[in-house]
């Protein structure tokens, strides 16, 4: 059981995403290296932006709070492209995106940033999208897939049985979906 409390952020060599200076590119990082990246970035004076939730979690029946990335395996790096490159070569990077448009990034990241410092709880949303396949995380219908019919207040979730060609709908909450992979 996973329950979000008090949000966080976690920034490298400044406060605020709208007043870095280079470009924005996304690391991908290896499974759970975003907080050992950050820490080597920090080591470097490295300009990032890590935002980190604070977790309750259930480990050998004892709870523990953790601070988990906002959005699990990335990491937004700010400054040149030698900058990005050295940060591949701590090999906790597994790719380096490019972003086409750094404006919108930077007010996508200093929005982010706005709702982390305002203390209200932040929960992870999946970005779902018509035709995506997902699995129901949690509830009773837990372990259940399907793929995405249309976004709505409720997400249309579509049911397949291949063999028959047929098919059944029903509408969830996109918080408790998980883009399978």
């Amino acid at each position: 059981m996973t329950t979000l409390t008090r949000p966080t952020c976690h920034l490298g060599q400044s406060t605020d995403p709208s007043t870095h200076t280079g470009l924005w590119y996304v690391l991908q990082t290896k499974s759970r290296q975003e907080k050992a990246l950050a820490q080597s970035l920090d080591a470097m004076h490295v300009q990032y932006f890590l935002p980190l939730v604070d977790q309750v979690r259930m480990h050998g029946g004892r709870r523990a709070r953790v601070q988990m990335p906002l959005f699990p395996g990335y990491l937004f790096l700010n400054g040149s492209r030698d900058d990005a490159f050295t940060a591949d070569r701590t090999r906790r990077v597994a790719q380096i995106i490019n972003v086409p448009d750094q404006q919108r990034l930077a007010e996508e990241l200093n929005n982010i940033r706005l709702a982390l410092t305002s203390s209200q709880p932040l929960d992870p949303y999946p970005y779902l999208k018509a035709g995506v396949q997902v699995v129901v995380r949690c509830g009773p219908m837990q372990g259940m897939t399907g793929k995405v019919e249309s976004r709505t207040q409720l997400d249309r979730l579509i049911l397949q049985v291949d063999v028959l060609g047929q098919a059944c709908s029903l509408d969830v909450d996109g918080a408790i979906l998980d883009v399978m992979e």
